[in-house]
């Protein structure tokens, strides 16, 4: 029976964004210190001899001025020192000397630093596949460089995901791993589950393709803390369904992070940055098709709406047919993004915008039988992984969002975001369960499933941040508030189970099951947070992170039985969570810096996290603590680390698949070490790479979580050939992993490699045209083993894209 999308249920198609009615700023911190101050006024300034990015930003932050520039004109030039008593004005204007470079004021104020008209110092290969200058980077008290669009490159030169202070990776006292566009355009990244899988440290496990979220890991544990542009975002609207095509970057940083996400594992924080509107008109197209019937296309606009360019906006849509390995499986993923940036002044900036997703899976592809119950192997092939004819996985995500952000002349700034997000789906769905006997073939079964959920939450984030002075040296603090609420509503369907006679056609002999719902659920989370972060400069070669974060956090629940009218209830509190965190880096030259960083885990277990009685298990606690060296070449444009990593945990929760519960584990210990390089190698040549061993085990010695591999390495790397030939540009990716299973005494995947291979050529500066070849030499492995049961890996495939810029 095929259902098509018109019977399907009306609000699954009809949802629309919800209209943003406010944004809020909260009132002026530390009057005392903020001052109003404008480019005339002169200051002192003690600036030596650096990078001139570096330079530019102090000049900003002390002065309190908005100053625009392109991210790459700065790239590879110094700066002399600034000393002495200056305007805003007359500082930059020593910055830039010899620079090649000139700085401009527009009618709102804002100042603006562009090439010298016939001059052209700056390094002129961006490594764009286009050839069009950067987006503009504001510089606003927070460093130059962050935006990795039109770079060319696979690193950045500043994150803020760590502690939410502007720093260097050289400056950060953890591990973060930045996938930029540049290498989400190279290996096509279209969804944040790609970028993961792509990302040094993340472990991605797939147990279908087109319907539930893959589980991902980080150092043992599920990463469950998830932000766009900084701001938390639950796990429960479905953030593997986020599409690239509307970020500039993927910030990912490894270990605990409750400092910055509130609750959570002490796996990483997955942080997307927005792609943002630009000063100078720019747009592009693309389009794209590849075997299985897969085809797309895309465009990006975006330009200033007046003529100083103090109103902004970008548009992104995007749209992707898939086909599979399996030959009824078929899914359409649309996204539509918005964004607009309003100059109020020039210190003061207004955004607002808003995102849509459409999801909608046909015959997802499902795990499939590996082995006998006598450990001998069912000789699966693709096509067994194939699901029913009717079955489906639809969702759809709509969110809005407005911040304000204002700049003192202290250097002092604040700003205040509200976001609304929605997200529902539902599903038809057989999932194979069970073992099958060899010698009669029987023991197999389904599992029919329907499920549906609508989850909203809203969020209102605000902090502030500056320098300041104590004892001689420059400091910098942040302070913050963090309020959300997520309340979702779902029904509740039987899920029987259904025999099967012949595994090799299994999605043959089941039924649509059409079952009425039996009850209903409703649940409201609430997250209350505070938090405070500084950085003091002991010395100039030494800094200290110190921060921490108050929570308050309750869930109530709600279940309704239908057929007897029975209510239960479940509250849930957590009061005055207190989640400390400590860092310590030592430059020991402009190269190298040794770091090491504390924090504590705290994390209230999810409401299916159950034991065998039922009952929700206890919150996770522990501790984790890191130790490395971060290095730094050519200004930044290559950065390498090795880091060391430490987590103890207390209840931590495994699976049960024979009671399909979990059981709390204490005195856990997870361990590792993890090695990674990413930037320019030498002109024209991107690399990003890294291995990480990692390993959980109990009191006793006993491995866990033997999912995840003990051992990984990947590699991306891209090459820019030169002289003649300077218009073509070769690359790939490669992945490999040592043996995993669950158990590992049921069915082992053996280590495995795989090779993705790349080719772009630059018509001309306006057109390029991509090759990518994923899994070229057609290896045949399981990506997901889960006791007999195995989801294959994707076979060779290949795509081909051009994109027009103009």
């Amino acid at each position: 029976m095929q259902i098509s999308r018109s019977q399907r249920p009306a609000r699954v198609q009809g949802l629309r964004p919800t209209v943003l009615a406010t944004i809020l700023l909260l009132a002026l911190p530390l009057g005392a210190r903020a001052q109003t101050g404008t480019s005339a006024t002169a200051r002192t300034y003690d600036i030596p001899a650096q990078t001139l990015g570096a330079t530019l930003t102090r000049i900003a932050e002390e002065s309190g001025e908005r100053i625009s520039i392109e991210s790459d004109l700065v790239r590879g030039l110094s700066s002399p020192a600034v000393q002495g008593h200056f305007t805003a004005e007359q500082a930059a204007q020593k910055a830039l000397v010899a620079s090649g470079l000139q700085l401009t004021r527009t009618a709102n104020g804002t100042w603006y630093v562009k090439r010298t008209e016939g001059i052209n110092t700056a390094p002129t290969e961006s490594g764009s596949s286009n050839g069009n200058v950067l987006s503009e980077v504001t510089v606003s008290g927070k460093a130059p460089g962050s935006t990795t669009e039109g770079t060319g490159s696979y690193t950045t030169f500043s994150t803020s995901s760590s502690t939410r202070l502007n720093l260097s990776q050289q400056e950060t006292p953890q591990s973060v791993t930045v996938i930029t566009r540049q290498r989400m355009d190279d290996q096509r990244l279209n969804s944040l589950p790609d970028v993961l899988d792509a990302a040094v440290g993340i472990t991605m496990k797939p147990f279908s393709l087109g319907s539930d979220s893959p589980q991902m890991w980080a150092r043992g544990s599920s990463i469950t803390n998830f932000q766009i542009d900084g701001v938390p975002i639950s796990a429960s609207m479905s953030n593997y369904l986020q599409s690239t095509a509307m970020y500039d970057r993927v910030e990912i940083v490894k270990g605990a992070t409750g400092i910055m996400s509130g609750l959570g594992t002490p796996a990483a924080t997955i942080n997307m940055i927005r792609k943002r509107p630009t000063k100078e008109a720019q747009a592009s197209v693309s389009v794209e098709a590849g075997n299985w019937s897969r085809y797309g296309t895309g465009m990006d606009i975006s330009r200033p709406l007046n003529e100083d360019a103090s109103v902004r906006a970008r548009l992104v849509a995007d749209y992707k047919r898939d086909g599979a390995w399996t030959s009824n499986y078929k899914q359409d993923y649309g996204v539509l993004y918005g964004i607009a940036e309003v100059d109020l002044g020039p210190r003061t900036l207004l955004t607002a915008g808003f995102s849509h997703i459409t999801r909608n899976t046909d015959a997802p592809v499902r795990a499939f039988w590996n082995v006998y119950t006598n450990g001998q192997s069912t000789r699966p092939s693709l096509q067994n992984g194939a699901s029913p004819d009717w079955a489906y996985y639809d969702h759809q995500v709509n969110n809005v969002f407005g911040s304000l952000e204002h700049t003192f002349g202290s250097g002092w700034s604040a700003k205040a975001e509200l976001t609304h997000g929605r997200y529902n789906y539902e599903t038809h769905m057989a999932s194979p369960v069970s073992a099958v006997v060899q010698s009669t073939g029987l023991g197999g079964s389904t599992q029919m499933i329907h499920w549906a959920s609508d989850a909203q939450q809203t969020s209102l984030d605000t902090y502030v941040t500056g320098p300041f002075s104590l004892f001689g040296p420059r400091h910098e603090l942040i302070a913050g508030v963090t309020l959300s609420r997520l309340e979702q509503d779902s029904p509740g369907y039987p899920s029987p189970r259904q025999a099967i006679t012949d595994i090799y056609n299994w999605s043959s002999e089941v039924a649509l099951p059409t079952a009425a719902a039996t009850g209903r659920t409703t649940s409201q989370e609430y997250q209350y947070s505070a938090y405070l972060n500084t950085r003091l400069q002991l010395s100039n070669a030494t800094s200290l992170l110190l921060g921490s974060r108050l929570i308050n956090w309750k869930q109530d629940r709600d279940s309704l039985t239908y057929a007897s009218g029975a209510l239960s209830s479940e509250r849930l509190r957590e009061k005055n969570i207190f989640v400390p965190y400590a860092g310590l880096v030592h430059a020991l030259d402009d190269t190298f810096s040794l770091y090491s960083s504390y924090t504590k885990i705290f994390n209230p277990q999810p409401y299916y996290v159950v034991d065998t009685k039922g009952n929700v298990l206890d919150p996770e606690e522990g501790t984790s603590i890191e130790a490395g060296i971060k290095a730094s070449f050519n200004d930044g444009a290559l950065t390498a680390s090795l880091s060391v990593f430490r987590t103890q945990q207390d209840t931590f929760p495994v699976w049960d698949g024979a009671t399909r519960t979990y059981t709390a584990i204490d005195d856990t210990i997870t361990k590792g070490v993890e090695v990674e390089l990413a930037g320019q190698l030498a002109r024209g040549w991107q690399i990003g790479t890294g291995y990480t061993y990692s390993v959980t085990r109990d009191k006793d010695g006993q491995r866990l979580m033997t999912r995840i591999p003990l051992n990984t390495f990947k590699l991306s790397t891209s090459y820019r050939l030169p002289g003649a030939w300077h218009q073509l540009t070769l690359g790939g990716s490669a992945h490999w992993e040592s043996k995993t299973g669950d158990p590992l005494a049921t069915f082992t995947q053996q280590r495995y490699a795989l090779l993705n291979l790349m080719a772009r050529y630059d018509v001309n500066k306006q057109l390029s045209i991509t090759a990518n070849l994923n899994n070229a030499l057609d290896k045949r492995y399981f990506v997901s083993v889960s006791d007999t049961r195995g989801m294959y890996g994707p076979p060779r495939n290949f795509m081909v894209s051009a994109k027009y810029s103009f």
